[in-house]
């Protein structure tokens, strides 16, 4: 059980129409704010799949093994 406390903020128009949009039917606005939260907390990876294809994730890719390689030889700091 969830006690209630009224607690005022202001929100732009902007804010509360994008609450507004979120909120499901039987979702209080705290609701979806703190779904918002878990969500931004917790991210999910597939966000990123596909984002990269072709020659762009061919050359992030030839980037990162030479980083890598250049750090594998390197002593590091307990």
């Amino acid at each position: 059980m969830h006690t209630v406390v009224t607690k005022v903020i202001s929100l732009s128009d902007k804010a509360y129409a994008e609450l507004k949009k979120r909120k499901g039917r039987e979702e209080s606005f705290s609701d979806v704010v703190l779904r918002m939260i878990e969500n931004k907390r917790t991210g999910s990876l597939l966000k990123f799949a596909g984002v990269w294809s072709g020659e762009e994730f061919d050359a992030i890719e030839k980037d990162l093994r030479k980083q890598r390689e250049a750090g594998a030889g390197r002593e590091h700091d307990p």
